[in-house]
């Protein structure tokens, strides 16, 4: 199987979480609204702050906004923080979003950031982390679960031992670690954030399909790509028919030659039939069905976006038949 080894989402999420990164550290924090600097504005805004303030006892309203669950995910608290993260991204998702599909895998990520999300800010405050959430990792640890559930014996070197181990003894491995981290530690990283996103993929890769959480979410997020794919094509076609085409051409046509004889007039048929994929007699039909090129690009646009295993019986069987005559 092909891989991409930059799928379209990972892409776009390095290139989102790299961007901010810069706007915040090298350029917000060169300004400032009545000697504030727009960096603490974007992080009091952006960052997830904490939902209560003092264990369980007092509700914040004037911090914790809804949409602090995803934008935190996009913040990171430094440059290693920022490059642990996407490398982690990039080295674990790769698969799973060549194996998915691009929708599939954009909703399980976010979903898992915003599990994590939630776990910080209710039980942050029961062990004294009341203070603003950034970074990824909960929805890393989420790929990190996914990854060791679906590549279960995968050898993986894992540091500082540098020995091959199978994927799912990492995943077990890094959430003992997190796990006794997060009750024994006070060093300022939200261990249980990352449980929660772990947890939360856990529960998407059990049940997800069962109650449909990605299919509730399929719809708008395939509008996005097949919009993105369909502008790219026609900005390519534009490009080549305004500025690739010639303006004077001679076009030359193969004519069938005028023989008497009935027999070298069925020879020649034959023969064309055979080295002309595109000649009428051999159009692909399934099931009374003619299927054009149109519909060949549908279905390849659609495992591009949500994966081969999103295709119907009947398009699997195109594919196949099509495949045979080629």
């Amino acid at each position: 199987m092909f891989k991409n080894t930059m799928p379209p989402v990972i892409k776009s999420l390095l290139i989102i979480n790299i961007g901010i990164y810069i706007l915040q550290y090298f350029i917000l924090e060169f300004f400032t609204l009545f000697g504030t600097p727009f960096s603490y504005i974007f992080m009091h805004l952006f960052a997830l702050n904490p939902l209560f303030s003092d264990g369980l006892n007092y509700l914040t309203s004037n911090n914790f906004w809804v949409w602090q669950l995803v934008t935190y995910q996009f913040l990171h608290g430094g440059l290693w923080h920022l490059f642990f993260n996407m490398f982690a991204l990039w080295m674990f998702g790769m698969e799973l979003e060549n194996r998915w599909g691009s929708t599939r895998f954009l909703v399980y990520y976010l979903l898992s950031g915003i599990g994590a999300g939630l776990s910080q800010i209710f039980i942050g405050p029961l062990i004294g982390q009341v203070g603003p959430t950034v970074g990824a990792s909960g929805a890393i640890y989420g790929i990190l679960l996914a990854f060791g559930l679906t590549f279960p014996n995968r050898p993986i070197f894992m540091f500082p031992l540098f020995i091959p181990i199978p994927a799912k003894l990492f995943v077990i491995i890094f959430a003992a670690i997190e796990l006794f981290s997060g009750f024994s530690s006070n060093d300022g990283v939200a261990h249980f954030a990352h449980l929660g996103g772990a947890l939360t993929g856990l529960l998407l890769m059990l049940f997800g399909d069962r109650i449909g959480v990605f299919k509730l979410f399929e719809g708008w997020t395939n509008r996005l790509f097949r919009r993105k794919s369909s502008s790219i094509r026609d900005f390519y076609s534009q490009t080549y028919e305004r500025h690739e085409q010639p303006r004077n051409m001679f076009e030359v046509r193969w004519s069938r030659p005028k023989q008497e004889d009935t027999f070298e007039r069925k020879l020649y048929e034959i023969e064309q039939e055979q080295t002309n994929p595109y000649s009428p007699k051999s159009t692909l039909i399934i099931e009374g069905e003619e299927i054009t090129q149109r519909r060949i690009d549908e279905i390849l646009d659609k495992i591009s976006i949500s994966g081969y295993q999103s295709l119907t019986e009947r398009e699997k069987k195109i594919l196949t038949e099509l495949s045979r005559k080629l």
